[in-house]
Protein backbone atom coordinates (compact mmCIF):
# COMPACT_ATOMS: atom_id res chain seq x y z
CA UNK A 1 0.00 0.00 0.00
CA UNK A 2 1.57 3.24 -1.09
CA UNK A 3 1.23 6.16 0.86
CA UNK A 4 -1.39 7.94 -0.95
CA UNK A 5 -3.63 4.73 -0.19
CA UNK A 6 -2.89 4.81 3.54
CA UNK A 7 -4.32 8.30 4.01
CA UNK A 8 -7.50 7.28 2.36
CA UNK A 9 -7.75 3.46 3.96
CA UNK A 10 -8.98 2.36 7.75
CA UNK A 11 -7.79 -0.58 9.41
CA UNK A 12 -6.63 -2.31 5.60
CA UNK A 13 -9.87 -1.02 4.02
CA UNK A 14 -10.41 1.46 1.11
CA UNK A 15 -13.35 4.10 -0.32
CA UNK A 16 -16.09 3.03 -2.20
CA UNK A 17 -16.38 5.76 -4.94
CA UNK A 18 -18.96 6.35 -7.46
CA UNK A 19 -21.98 6.19 -5.10
CA UNK A 20 -24.75 7.80 -6.66
CA UNK A 21 -25.31 10.21 -3.48
CA UNK A 22 -25.14 14.35 -3.97
CA UNK A 23 -25.98 16.43 -1.42
CA UNK A 24 -27.15 13.68 0.70
CA UNK A 25 -29.62 12.25 -1.41
CA UNK A 26 -29.38 9.35 -3.31
CA UNK A 27 -29.63 10.89 -6.98
CA UNK A 28 -31.45 7.75 -9.23
CA UNK A 29 -31.26 9.79 -12.34
CA UNK A 30 -27.38 9.46 -12.53
CA UNK A 31 -27.72 5.33 -12.14
CA UNK A 32 -27.78 3.88 -15.53
CA UNK A 33 -31.32 2.43 -16.11
CA UNK A 34 -31.08 -1.08 -15.44
CA UNK A 35 -30.04 -0.06 -11.83
CA UNK A 36 -32.35 2.57 -11.44
CA UNK A 37 -35.00 0.12 -10.21
CA UNK A 38 -32.70 -1.63 -8.78
CA UNK A 39 -31.50 0.67 -6.15
CA UNK A 40 -34.90 2.01 -5.92
CA UNK A 41 -36.11 -1.46 -4.88
CA UNK A 42 -33.38 -1.58 -1.91
CA UNK A 43 -34.44 1.41 -0.34
CA UNK A 44 -37.11 1.11 2.39
CA UNK A 45 -40.70 2.30 1.33
CA UNK A 46 -40.29 5.43 3.74
CA UNK A 47 -43.09 7.61 2.17
CA UNK A 48 -45.61 5.18 1.70
CA UNK A 49 -45.51 3.21 5.14
CA UNK A 50 -45.53 7.00 6.61
CA UNK A 51 -49.19 7.53 5.35
CA UNK A 52 -50.44 4.13 7.40
CA UNK A 53 -51.56 4.55 10.83
CA UNK A 54 -49.45 4.06 13.55
CA UNK A 55 -49.75 0.98 15.23
CA UNK A 56 -46.15 0.34 16.28
CA UNK A 57 -43.91 -2.52 16.73
CA UNK A 58 -45.76 -5.64 17.95
CA UNK A 59 -44.65 -8.87 18.67
CA UNK A 60 -48.04 -10.54 17.05
CA UNK A 61 -49.86 -7.50 15.30
CA UNK A 62 -51.20 -6.69 18.38
CA UNK A 63 -51.18 -3.86 20.49
CA UNK A 64 -50.24 -4.69 24.19
CA UNK A 65 -52.55 -1.68 26.17
CA UNK A 66 -52.46 0.40 29.14
CA UNK A 67 -47.86 0.27 28.97
CA UNK A 68 -47.56 4.19 29.11
CA UNK A 69 -49.11 6.62 31.27
CA UNK A 70 -49.56 10.15 32.02
CA UNK A 71 -46.74 11.19 34.38
CA UNK A 72 -44.45 13.68 36.09
CA UNK A 73 -41.11 12.34 35.38
CA UNK A 74 -39.80 15.86 37.69
CA UNK A 75 -38.03 16.90 34.31
CA UNK A 76 -38.66 20.91 33.63
CA UNK A 77 -39.05 21.08 29.43
CA UNK A 78 -38.82 25.01 30.33
CA UNK A 79 -35.11 25.30 28.75
CA UNK A 80 -36.39 22.82 25.87
CA UNK A 81 -39.19 24.86 25.30
CA UNK A 82 -37.32 27.83 25.47
CA UNK A 83 -34.97 26.28 23.03
CA UNK A 84 -36.99 25.77 20.68
CA UNK A 85 -38.92 29.21 20.83
CA UNK A 86 -35.87 30.77 20.36
CA UNK A 87 -34.65 29.09 17.12
CA UNK A 88 -37.91 29.98 15.95
CA UNK A 89 -38.28 33.71 16.35
CA UNK A 90 -34.36 33.78 14.26
CA UNK A 91 -36.01 32.22 11.59
CA UNK A 92 -37.64 33.71 8.22
CA UNK A 93 -41.60 33.23 7.59
CA UNK A 94 -40.46 30.78 4.53
CA UNK A 95 -38.12 29.07 7.11
CA UNK A 96 -40.42 29.06 9.82
CA UNK A 97 -42.85 27.47 7.04
CA UNK A 98 -40.58 24.55 5.91
CA UNK A 99 -39.79 23.77 9.69
CA UNK A 100 -42.70 23.55 11.78
CA UNK A 101 -45.36 20.63 11.38
CA UNK A 102 -48.61 20.10 13.23
CA UNK A 103 -47.92 18.19 16.14
CA UNK A 104 -49.19 14.74 14.57
CA UNK A 105 -47.95 15.16 11.18
CA UNK A 106 -46.55 12.05 8.96
CA UNK A 107 -43.36 13.78 8.96
CA UNK A 108 -42.18 12.41 12.04
CA UNK A 109 -41.99 8.90 10.35
CA UNK A 110 -40.29 10.18 7.20
CA UNK A 111 -36.80 9.82 8.03
CA UNK A 112 -34.12 7.22 7.13
CA UNK A 113 -30.33 6.58 8.76
CA UNK A 114 -28.39 6.61 4.98
CA UNK A 115 -29.65 9.27 2.05
CA UNK A 116 -33.48 9.78 1.06
CA UNK A 117 -34.36 9.50 -2.80
CA UNK A 118 -37.09 12.19 -1.89
CA UNK A 119 -36.77 16.22 -1.52
CA UNK A 120 -36.19 16.17 2.61
CA UNK A 121 -38.25 17.83 5.17
CA UNK A 122 -37.41 20.49 7.44
CA UNK A 123 -34.28 22.61 7.36
CA UNK A 124 -30.67 21.48 7.15
CA UNK A 125 -28.15 22.64 9.34
CA UNK A 126 -25.94 23.39 6.74
CA UNK A 127 -27.99 25.79 4.80
CA UNK A 128 -28.63 28.07 8.78
CA UNK A 129 -26.87 31.11 8.80
CA UNK A 130 -24.05 30.31 12.20
CA UNK A 131 -26.67 31.60 14.49
CA UNK A 132 -29.55 29.87 13.60
CA UNK A 133 -27.65 26.35 13.36
CA UNK A 134 -26.24 26.96 16.93
CA UNK A 135 -29.87 28.08 18.18
CA UNK A 136 -30.68 24.70 16.64
CA UNK A 137 -28.66 22.52 18.12
CA UNK A 138 -29.25 24.65 21.28
CA UNK A 139 -32.71 22.71 21.09
CA UNK A 140 -30.99 19.05 21.30
CA UNK A 141 -28.86 20.86 24.13
CA UNK A 142 -31.57 21.70 26.34
CA UNK A 143 -34.02 17.93 25.72
CA UNK A 144 -30.64 15.87 26.10
CA UNK A 145 -28.23 14.97 28.98
CA UNK A 146 -24.80 15.90 28.67
CA UNK A 147 -24.36 12.31 27.13
CA UNK A 148 -27.21 12.00 24.89
CA UNK A 149 -25.79 15.67 23.24
CA UNK A 150 -22.32 14.74 23.44
CA UNK A 151 -23.39 11.34 21.45
CA UNK A 152 -25.75 13.03 18.68
CA UNK A 153 -22.62 15.73 18.36
CA UNK A 154 -20.40 13.17 17.94
CA UNK A 155 -22.00 11.27 15.95
CA UNK A 156 -22.34 14.67 13.49
CA UNK A 157 -18.52 15.13 13.70
CA UNK A 158 -18.18 11.31 12.72
CA UNK A 159 -19.66 11.61 9.79
CA UNK A 160 -17.59 14.68 9.17
CA UNK A 161 -14.52 12.57 9.86
CA UNK A 162 -15.95 10.09 6.83
CA UNK A 163 -15.52 12.71 4.51
CA UNK A 164 -12.15 13.62 5.24
CA UNK A 165 -10.93 9.83 5.60
CA UNK A 166 -12.29 8.79 2.03
CA UNK A 167 -11.91 12.29 0.68
CA UNK A 168 -15.25 12.12 -1.10
CA UNK A 169 -18.53 12.96 -0.83
CA UNK A 170 -17.93 16.18 0.60
CA UNK A 171 -20.97 18.17 0.16
CA UNK A 172 -22.95 14.91 1.95
CA UNK A 173 -20.24 13.78 4.98
CA UNK A 174 -20.49 16.62 6.89
CA UNK A 175 -20.81 17.66 10.43
CA UNK A 176 -24.24 19.87 9.66
CA UNK A 177 -25.78 17.75 7.37
CA UNK A 178 -28.82 17.02 8.93
CA UNK A 179 -32.41 18.39 8.72
CA UNK A 180 -34.21 19.50 11.54
CA UNK A 181 -38.06 19.81 12.12
CA UNK A 182 -40.29 20.88 15.16
CA UNK A 183 -43.71 19.61 15.85
CA UNK A 184 -46.83 21.47 17.40
CA UNK A 185 -45.94 24.40 19.32
CA UNK A 186 -43.08 24.46 22.05
CA UNK A 187 -44.81 23.84 25.20
CA UNK A 188 -44.13 23.45 28.95
CA UNK A 189 -48.17 21.95 29.34
CA UNK A 190 -48.77 21.31 25.61
CA UNK A 191 -48.10 18.32 23.18
CA UNK A 192 -45.11 19.35 20.94
CA UNK A 193 -41.50 17.45 19.57
CA UNK A 194 -38.74 18.12 17.38
CA UNK A 195 -36.54 15.20 14.90
CA UNK A 196 -33.01 15.62 13.60
CA UNK A 197 -32.34 13.17 10.75
CA UNK A 198 -29.59 12.46 8.38
CA UNK A 199 -26.76 9.76 7.75
CA UNK A 200 -26.29 8.01 11.24
CA UNK A 201 -28.30 10.24 13.11
CA UNK A 202 -31.98 10.23 14.01
CA UNK A 203 -33.46 11.33 16.77
CA UNK A 204 -37.15 12.00 17.29
CA UNK A 205 -37.80 13.72 20.75
CA UNK A 206 -41.78 13.85 22.12
CA UNK A 207 -42.33 16.23 25.00
CA UNK A 208 -45.72 16.71 27.07
CA UNK A 209 -45.38 18.66 30.45
CA UNK A 210 -42.71 17.27 32.28
CA UNK A 211 -42.28 13.87 30.03
CA UNK A 212 -40.20 12.48 27.24
CA UNK A 213 -40.35 9.75 24.67
CA UNK A 214 -36.84 9.74 22.98
CA UNK A 215 -37.81 7.21 20.40
CA UNK A 216 -37.12 6.19 17.72
CA UNK A 217 -33.48 7.04 18.40
CA UNK A 218 -31.22 5.73 15.39
CA UNK A 219 -27.29 6.47 15.88
CA UNK A 220 -24.47 4.68 13.92
CA UNK A 221 -21.26 5.88 12.58
CA UNK A 222 -18.41 4.47 10.12
CA UNK A 223 -16.24 4.19 11.38
CA UNK A 224 -16.48 4.29 15.50
CA UNK A 225 -13.33 5.92 16.32
CA UNK A 226 -11.66 9.11 14.13
CA UNK A 227 -8.27 7.67 14.73
CA UNK A 228 -6.88 11.17 12.18
CA UNK A 229 -7.98 14.42 10.97
CA UNK A 230 -9.85 17.41 12.12
CA UNK A 231 -11.80 15.22 14.73
CA UNK A 232 -8.91 12.58 15.79
CA UNK A 233 -9.92 10.76 18.98
CA UNK A 234 -13.49 11.05 19.16
CA UNK A 235 -15.33 7.28 19.34
CA UNK A 236 -18.60 6.03 19.67
CA UNK A 237 -20.60 3.23 21.42
CA UNK A 238 -17.95 1.74 23.30
CA UNK A 239 -20.47 1.61 26.84
CA UNK A 240 -22.39 0.13 24.48
CA UNK A 241 -20.25 -2.77 23.67
CA UNK A 242 -18.79 -3.29 26.47
CA UNK A 243 -22.05 -4.06 28.60
CA UNK A 244 -22.75 -5.83 25.75
CA UNK A 245 -19.78 -8.18 25.68
CA UNK A 246 -20.37 -7.94 29.43
CA UNK A 247 -23.84 -9.48 29.51
CA UNK A 248 -22.56 -12.12 26.91
CA UNK A 249 -19.97 -13.38 28.43
CA UNK A 250 -21.92 -13.98 31.91
CA UNK A 251 -24.50 -16.32 30.19
CA UNK A 252 -24.02 -19.58 31.46
CA UNK A 253 -23.53 -22.19 28.72
CA UNK A 254 -27.53 -23.35 28.15
CA UNK A 255 -28.21 -19.45 28.57
CA UNK A 256 -26.07 -18.66 25.56
CA UNK A 257 -27.24 -21.90 23.43
CA UNK A 258 -30.23 -19.64 24.13
CA UNK A 259 -29.70 -16.59 23.59
CA UNK A 260 -27.23 -16.80 20.62
CA UNK A 261 -29.32 -16.88 17.63
CA UNK A 262 -26.23 -17.72 15.08
CA UNK A 263 -22.49 -18.18 16.34
CA UNK A 264 -21.31 -16.09 12.86
CA UNK A 265 -22.25 -12.62 11.49
CA UNK A 266 -20.66 -13.26 8.58
CA UNK A 267 -23.10 -12.39 5.32
CA UNK A 268 -22.29 -16.08 4.19
CA UNK A 269 -23.20 -17.80 7.11
CA UNK A 270 -26.82 -16.16 8.19
CA UNK A 271 -30.17 -16.06 5.96
CA UNK A 272 -30.81 -13.47 3.37
CA UNK A 273 -33.10 -11.50 6.06
CA UNK A 274 -30.48 -11.12 8.33
CA UNK A 275 -27.91 -9.90 5.88
CA UNK A 276 -29.34 -6.89 3.85
CA UNK A 277 -26.53 -4.32 2.49
CA UNK A 278 -28.76 -1.70 4.31
CA UNK A 279 -30.29 -2.85 7.57
CA UNK A 280 -27.54 -5.75 8.35
CA UNK A 281 -29.43 -7.74 10.65
CA UNK A 282 -31.50 -4.83 12.25
CA UNK A 283 -35.51 -4.84 12.43
CA UNK A 284 -36.62 -1.90 13.89
CA UNK A 285 -34.72 0.83 11.28
CA UNK A 286 -36.30 3.18 8.94
CA UNK A 287 -40.00 2.58 7.98
CA UNK A 288 -39.89 -0.42 10.13
CA UNK A 289 -42.89 1.63 12.63
CA UNK A 290 -45.30 -0.86 12.07
CA UNK A 291 -43.20 -4.34 12.13
CA UNK A 292 -44.31 -7.48 13.41
CA UNK A 293 -41.02 -8.85 15.59
CA UNK A 294 -41.49 -11.76 18.00
CA UNK A 295 -39.59 -12.65 20.53
CA UNK A 296 -36.34 -14.68 20.15
CA UNK A 297 -33.18 -16.06 22.39
CA UNK A 298 -33.51 -15.73 25.86
CA UNK A 299 -35.89 -14.72 28.25
CA UNK A 300 -34.52 -12.64 30.86
CA UNK A 301 -36.74 -14.32 33.42
CA UNK A 302 -34.05 -17.07 33.15
CA UNK A 303 -31.35 -14.91 34.43
CA UNK A 304 -29.70 -14.89 38.10
CA UNK A 305 -29.97 -11.75 39.90
CA UNK A 306 -26.09 -11.05 39.15
CA UNK A 307 -27.19 -11.20 35.29
CA UNK A 308 -30.26 -9.64 35.48
CA UNK A 309 -28.12 -6.74 36.45
CA UNK A 310 -25.69 -7.04 34.01
CA UNK A 311 -28.31 -6.40 31.50
CA UNK A 312 -30.09 -2.88 33.14
CA UNK A 313 -26.32 -1.53 33.15
CA UNK A 314 -26.25 -1.92 29.42
CA UNK A 315 -30.23 -0.79 28.53
CA UNK A 316 -28.63 2.15 30.90
CA UNK A 317 -26.20 2.93 28.48
CA UNK A 318 -28.86 4.00 26.26
CA UNK A 319 -30.90 5.68 28.73
CA UNK A 320 -28.50 7.79 30.02
CA UNK A 321 -29.16 10.03 26.70
CA UNK A 322 -32.37 11.18 28.18
CA UNK A 323 -32.34 13.86 31.23
CA UNK A 324 -32.67 12.29 34.87
CA UNK A 325 -36.52 12.15 34.89
CA UNK A 326 -37.29 10.81 32.02
CA UNK A 327 -34.16 8.27 32.31
CA UNK A 328 -35.13 7.29 36.09
CA UNK A 329 -39.03 6.69 33.98
CA UNK A 330 -37.46 4.89 31.15
CA UNK A 331 -35.68 2.44 32.76
CA UNK A 332 -38.68 1.93 35.69
CA UNK A 333 -40.61 0.55 32.74
CA UNK A 334 -37.66 -1.57 31.62
CA UNK A 335 -37.60 -2.89 35.11
CA UNK A 336 -41.47 -3.50 35.74
CA UNK A 337 -41.42 -5.64 32.29
CA UNK A 338 -37.74 -7.31 33.08
CA UNK A 339 -39.77 -11.06 33.51
CA UNK A 340 -41.06 -10.05 29.44
CA UNK A 341 -37.18 -8.95 28.08
CA UNK A 342 -35.22 -11.56 25.54
CA UNK A 343 -32.36 -11.22 24.61
CA UNK A 344 -30.71 -12.33 21.34
CA UNK A 345 -27.24 -12.30 20.10
CA UNK A 346 -25.56 -13.29 16.57
CA UNK A 347 -21.82 -13.49 16.07
CA UNK A 348 -18.84 -14.02 18.76
CA UNK A 349 -18.40 -12.46 21.81
CA UNK A 350 -14.21 -12.22 21.77
CA UNK A 351 -12.77 -8.59 21.81
CA UNK A 352 -12.22 -7.70 18.25
CA UNK A 353 -15.27 -9.55 17.14
CA UNK A 354 -18.07 -8.36 15.00
CA UNK A 355 -21.88 -9.16 16.40
CA UNK A 356 -25.04 -7.85 16.91
CA UNK A 357 -27.55 -7.76 20.00
CA UNK A 358 -31.09 -7.41 20.67
CA UNK A 359 -32.42 -6.71 23.86
CA UNK A 360 -36.84 -6.84 23.66
CA UNK A 361 -39.52 -6.37 25.83
CA UNK A 362 -43.26 -4.84 25.74
CA UNK A 363 -41.31 -1.39 26.63
CA UNK A 364 -38.21 -1.50 24.85
CA UNK A 365 -36.78 -2.73 21.52
CA UNK A 366 -32.78 -1.90 21.53
CA UNK A 367 -30.67 -2.92 18.56
CA UNK A 368 -26.92 -2.91 18.23
CA UNK A 369 -25.43 -4.33 14.43
CA UNK A 370 -21.75 -4.50 13.62
CA UNK A 371 -22.31 -3.45 9.63
CA UNK A 372 -19.93 -3.95 6.55
CA UNK A 373 -19.07 -1.30 4.75
CA UNK A 374 -20.85 1.45 3.10
CA UNK A 375 -18.68 4.14 2.37
CA UNK A 376 -15.31 1.51 3.20
CA UNK A 377 -15.23 -1.56 1.30
CA UNK A 378 -15.21 -4.53 3.89
CA UNK A 379 -17.78 -6.72 2.57
CA UNK A 380 -18.48 -8.17 5.59
CA UNK A 381 -19.70 -6.84 9.00
CA UNK A 382 -16.67 -5.16 11.10
CA UNK A 383 -17.08 -3.54 14.85
CA UNK A 384 -15.73 -0.11 13.35
CA UNK A 385 -19.12 0.47 11.49
CA UNK A 386 -21.96 0.21 14.38
CA UNK A 387 -26.18 1.03 13.77
CA UNK A 388 -27.80 1.16 17.05
CA UNK A 389 -31.48 1.94 17.69
CA UNK A 390 -33.89 2.38 20.65
CA UNK A 391 -37.66 2.17 19.93
CA UNK A 392 -40.40 1.80 22.24
CA UNK A 393 -43.11 -0.52 21.17
CA UNK A 394 -46.54 -1.18 21.32
CA UNK A 395 -47.60 2.29 19.89
CA UNK A 396 -44.98 4.35 22.47
CA UNK A 397 -42.53 5.28 19.59
CA UNK A 398 -42.95 9.20 18.44
CA UNK A 399 -44.92 9.37 21.96
CA UNK A 400 -47.80 8.67 20.11
CA UNK A 401 -49.38 7.29 23.41
CA UNK A 402 -48.71 9.67 24.96
CA UNK A 403 -50.54 11.95 22.55
CA UNK A 404 -53.59 9.95 22.56
CA UNK A 405 -53.75 10.11 26.40
CA UNK A 406 -53.42 13.90 26.19
CA UNK A 407 -55.75 14.47 23.85
CA UNK A 408 -58.53 12.26 25.22
CA UNK A 409 -57.80 13.79 28.66
CA UNK A 410 -57.96 17.36 27.64
CA UNK A 411 -58.98 17.48 24.29
CA UNK A 412 -61.58 14.90 23.51
CA UNK A 413 -62.41 16.67 20.25
CA UNK A 414 -59.00 16.32 18.88
CA UNK A 415 -57.91 13.01 18.37
CA UNK A 416 -54.83 11.89 16.12
CA UNK A 417 -55.18 8.86 14.18
CA UNK A 418 -51.70 7.86 13.27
Amino acid sequence: MDAEDETTHYRGFGPVLGLPIQDARVDLAALPPHLREVVREAFPPVLARAKEPLVGITTDGHVVPDLFAIEDTGWNPGPASRAATAFLDCLTPTQREDVLFAVDADEWRMWINAFPNWDPHGLSLEDLEPAQRERALAILEASLSATGFCDARTAMKLNAALGELIGQYRDTLTEYRYSIALFGTPSTTQPWGWQLWGHHLDVHCFVVGRQMVLTPTFIGAEPTVADRGTHKGLRLFDEQRTAGLDLRRGLRPEQARRAVLHTSIRTPDLPAELADPVNGRHLGGAAQDNRVIPYAGLPAGELSHRQWESLLRLVNTYARRLPDGPAAAFMERVERHLGDTHIAWIGGSGDDDAFYYRIHSPVVLIEYDCHQGVFLDNDQPEPFHVHTIVRTPNGGDYGRDLLRRHLTRHHPQQRTGR
